[in-house]
């Protein structure tokens, strides 16, 4: 004997779909008002998703990432596995990996996610490599990291020099 058939309809929310109360919309409604919503009630949205800001104010940038945790909230998120398999992938077209080093350092060495941190004038700097291969200080990006030294020391440094990832080629009279 074959198991019934189960229909579906719009007005029946899915299992995975516990965060749907009666007085919250659903995800398709929520996800339909993002374009008109004014930006301080995006941002609203934005705070209570993610622990900060991100770099770019571009509201279409801030809407989709918005959306997405709509949906992930109440569809769950991605697969372990699928997840895993397309960081591999992307891993083999990132500006990291898809150059061929000429010298010894160079600024595409980093991976994204790297943090660089160096003690300067008794206080402790932390660099972080953005995935689109700039350097974030104290949330600031910078394009190099001899940029943000500058802006650490006040002078004109190298910054692979500054944060170590090339030895010191002077020699000590």
């Amino acid at each position: 004997m074959a198991a019934p058939e189960r229909s579906w309809s719009p007005e029946t929310p899915s299992q995975k779909d516990e965060s749907m109360t009666p007085e919250q919309p659903s995800v398709a409604a929520q996800l339909a008002a993002l374009p008109n919503l004014p930006m301080p009630e995006l941002w609203k949205l934005w705070d209570a998703h993610f622990a900060r800001r991100p770099g770019t104010w571009s509201r279409d940038y801030v809407a989709s990432r918005v959306a997405y945790k709509i949906q992930e909230r109440a569809y769950g998120g991605m697969d372990t596995d699928i997840k895993r398999r397309l960081l591999r992938m992307g891993e083999g077209q990132s500006r990291s990996h898809s150059q061929v080093r000429k010298r010894r350092y160079s600024g595409n060495d980093l991976l994204p996610g790297t943090v660089l941190i160096r003690e300067w004038a008794e206080t402790s700097h932390r660099v972080t490599v953005t995935p689109e291969g700039r350097f974030e200080l104290n949330g600031r990006l910078f394009k190099s990291l001899s940029a943000a030294s500058r802006f650490i020391t006040g002078t004109q440094w190298s910054g692979p020099l500054f944060f170590g990832l090339v030895p010191n080629q002077r020699k000590n009279p």
